[in-house]
């Protein structure tokens, strides 16, 4: 019989195995969406930088995924290099942080209101 601490030990290895692997491949996956919905609405590219305990990450997540709001979620505890990029590029040391268009708004925390300013704004550019 295993120990009940290994078989936790063998989940957390076997996670981040999994989640190591998918950064180190580039592969980034956007969230499931609706394609219908999607399609009528332009949204540009949006990257949430979060963790899977933070609640204000939770709540961007929920927003976003209810909406029909593709975007790409780094986890900076099983991603590395989604930690650099947290801390380097967008100077910040806590999540959630949303990145809009290629850098054209990033937002540090979050609040709807907000993000569809921020969006729009950026939709307005284009």
């Amino acid at each position: 019989m295993i120990h009940p601490f290994r078989s936790v030990l063998l989940i957390v290895f076997a996670l981040v195995a999994v989640s190591a692997s998918a950064a180190e491949t580039g592969t980034l996956q956007q969230s499931p969406i609706n394609q219908s919905t999607a399609a009528s609405k332009f949204y540009p590219k949006i990257v949430l930088y979060s963790t899977s305990w933070c609640p204000h990450c939770r709540e961007a997540k929920e927003y976003l995924t209810s909406h029909n709001i593709p975007f790409i979620n780094r986890d900076v505890e099983l991603d590395p290099a989604a930690m650099t990029a947290l801390t380097v590029t967008y100077k910040s040391q806590g999540v959630p942080v949303i990145v809009i268009g290629n850098d054209a708004k990033v937002l540090k925390g979050f609040n709807k209101d907000i993000f569809e300013q921020a969006v729009d704004d950026v939709r307005n550019r284009h």
